[in-house]
């Protein structure tokens, strides 16, 4: 048996669930939501290490670099469909945020065992996508173990890049090796070690708030609307006209009519309407800028 893993909290047997076989149903989905309302209290514990990941992916990616997630299993999964909803929501290039899951993407709908104990294939994927001093790698793994993770965040360590870990239990095998550890602890799960449960859940959030905070940071986002979302299919249009409408007042012609003179750019069109340039001119102010849109709109007045 091994040690480290028989003293996880994540490991243990929970004695609140032990006689979940014999509930009923409705008993057992009052079990898994008194559970997972412990999730909150967790994450909030760790408000200030969140804090501190934040304030390194906003001062690395506002200085050229890229925030990579790489885990294995659930994690990993969880990771890539983090990076994944980036470029749709914040209009980010799909280079700037990427996830990586242990046993590549054959992973992410099918069960790969073994490939998170492969440390040498966690060392090829820092190697081949190309990780710098400029960037930051943010590890997942509910157990803090997985040798593969571990082996890429030392490796990304080694190039100088950031290192954030995400885990659920107190003295891992990650608070050597990276700059920030994120703990959430939850507790023993429902069915003991699945961890696709609460840990799963305290890492959605978590990672929800690293890209959402960073990305609000860079300027994303103008008061709480999704301004640089990609009006990629109906809802989005329809989403893009509501905000235009939202911040300027014009009525749904003139906000759709401006959406299309700014390629479908909601930014832009707002940027337009609020200065009264054109298209054009709207873009160089926003440029200069840095593209943060409330900035844009006060250094013309």
């Amino acid at each position: 048996m091994n040690d480290y893993l028989a003293g996880l909290t994540t490991e243990a047997v929970n004695p609140d669930t032990l006689m979940i076989d014999e509930c009923t149903t409705e008993e057992m989905i009052q079990l898994m939501n008194q559970q997972d309302a412990l999730v909150p209290r967790a994450i909030a514990e760790e408000i200030p290490q969140i804090a501190k990941a934040v304030d390194i992916l906003h001062h690395r990616l506002s200085n050229g670099g890229r925030m990579f997630y790489i885990g294995a299993g659930s994690s990993g999964r969880l990771g890539v469909l983090d990076a994944s909803e980036c470029p749709p929501t914040f209009g980010t290039d799909p280079s700037l945020v990427q996830g990586y899951i242990a046993g590549g993407d054959i992973a992410l709908r099918t069960a790969v065992e073994g490939c998170e104990d492969d440390m040498d294939e966690g060392i090829a994927l820092i190697e081949s996508i190309g990780v710098t001093n400029k960037d930051v790698l943010i590890g997942i793994s509910a157990s803090g173990s997985a040798n593969y993770v571990i082996a890429a965040l030392a490796k990304a360590k080694e190039l100088g890049a950031a290192t954030i870990g995400v885990c659920n239990n107190r003295g891992s095998k990650f608070e050597p090796i990276v700059d920030v550890c994120i703990t959430p602890v939850v507790g023993p799960e429902v069915i003991s070690g699945s961890t696709r449960l609460k840990a799963g859940t305290a890492q959605k959030l978590v990672l929800n708030m690293l890209t959402t905070c960073t990305m609000v940071k860079l300027g994303k986002t103008y008061n709480n609307l999704m301004v640089d979302l990609k009006a990629s299919n109906f809802k989005l249009v329809d989403r893009s006209i509501r905000i235009i409408m939202n911040t300027t007042g014009v009525d749904t012609s003139t906000a759709a009519e401006t959406l299309e003179k700014a390629s479908m750019n909601c930014k832009l069109a707002i940027m337009m309407i609020k200065s009264g340039l054109d298209a054009k001119e709207a873009e160089q102010v926003l440029n200069a800028n840095g593209g943060r849109l409330k900035q844009a709109i006060a250094s013309l007045v």
